[in-house]
């Protein structure tokens, strides 16, 4: 009786883009795929490292930026998939308020007709020194449940994890056995790793304040923040979360090439107050400080990278004289999917299915 030889994948990266890009690829009914991730971190081992991004997002459905065509299809397919994922208690309906400093940015709103219930507020008072605002119900989700959940659902497919830190798209290779195919999603970790050394990759720096506030039963953001002519990177938002309940993630900073990731206490004083000014409700005595935390999310100059590209590996390696040879100098497949910013979790069921439609073409 005859067989069929698997195909070896090997995705380097288990932050959200990984983990959906081998959610995707094991999902299909036939798939004759042997899967492992290598990664530094991994959900459950290492939720508390800075040096991935994951863990620390806000993980709510919330476009920006201008219209982009690559974008639309993203997070379109993305809004859908976690909004059908709803009554697993895994994300939640988020009713959200979003302000602008200038009525202009109402016309820049190319998302609306992706989301629920969106109108634009009228007739009511706008915090501070906005001058428009709209509302809408979104979709929203928990890092620390959500990436688990990911994780233990790839381990009932056979997909195999290993905590590594590898150096090179090389080392990957010989790792991942002949005839392999590579996926990289390892963020800002495509700015160092050697053959792919992505100079355009960048660090968004994030500061958050995770409390405890039942009280706040939506989200509001302030797309132009308080201070519409600052450039002190503020980023002014608060997110109800899933999981625990009754929590809330604040923000935040949005500064570009900032690469610190300690804690700054002014900062996160800021944090508090603009939030307050928001939604008042936060000055309860319900309320709660549990926790801080900086993240770099992992932007790239032009838009994320989803494209094949196929690199040349030989047979030996002085990265790795442990692993025996693999023969004769050879072409590898490497599908890049990284660079995705703030955007990762609302733009992840999208890319990965454009990741895996490259994985598997010729």
């Amino acid at each position: 009786m005859a067989t069929t030889t698997q195909q070896n994948v090997l995705i380097i990266g288990s932050g959200v883009i990984g983990l959906t890009i081998a959610h995707v690829l094991t999902s299909q009914p036939s798939h004759n795929y042997n899967v492992t991730i290598v990664a530094r971190d991994i959900p459950t081992e290492g939720m508390d490292s800075q040096a991935w991004a994951s863990p620390w997002a806000g993980a709510n459905w919330s476009p920006m930026g201008n219209y982009d065509e690559r974008k639309y299809k993203w997070e379109s397919r993305t809004f859908n998939k976690l909004w059908d994922m709803i009554p697993t208690g895994l994300t939640m309906e988020l009713p959200t308020r979003a302000f602008f400093a200038d009525l202009s940015e109402l016309d820049n709103i190319w998302w609306k007709d992706l989301c629920r219930e969106f109108s634009i507020i009228e007739n009511e008072p706008l915090p501070l020194n906005m001058k428009a605002g709209v509302r809408f119900t979104t979709v929203a989700l928990s890092p620390i449940s959500y990436l688990p959940w990911l994780k233990s659902e790839l381990d009932s497919r056979g997909v195999k994890f290993v905590r590594q830190k590898l150096q090179s798209l090389q080392e990957a290779a010989v790792i991942g056995g002949p005839d392999c195919i590579i996926v990289n999603a390892t963020g800002l970790g495509a700015r160092s790793l050697i053959g792919v050394e992505d100079t355009k990759c960048y660090p968004i720096r994030g500061q958050t304040t995770f409390v405890y506030a039942p009280q706040v039963k939506e989200c509001i953001e302030v797309v132009s923040d308080l201070d519409p002519t600052s450039s002190s990177g503020h980023a002014t938002y608060m997110i109800p979360r899933v999981y625990p309940p009754g929590t809330v993630l604040l923000g935040g900073t949005f500064q570009p090439n900032n690469w610190d990731t300690s804690l700054d206490v002014p900062t996160a004083q800021g944090i508090f107050e603009r939030c307050a000014a928001v939604e008042p409700a936060l000055l309860s005595s319900e309320t709660k400080i549990l926790s801080y935390g900086v993240g770099l999310r992992p932007a790239r100059e032009g838009g994320a990278r989803v494209e094949v590209e196929w690199i040349d590996v030989p047979g030996e390696s002085e990265l790795v004289p442990d692993r025996e040879s693999l023969g004769d100098k050879r072409k590898v497949k490497v599908v890049h999917a990284y660079g995705f910013g703030p955007a990762g979790y609302q733009s992840s069921w999208g890319a990965a299915e454009d990741a895996v439609q490259l994985l598997q073409s010729s």
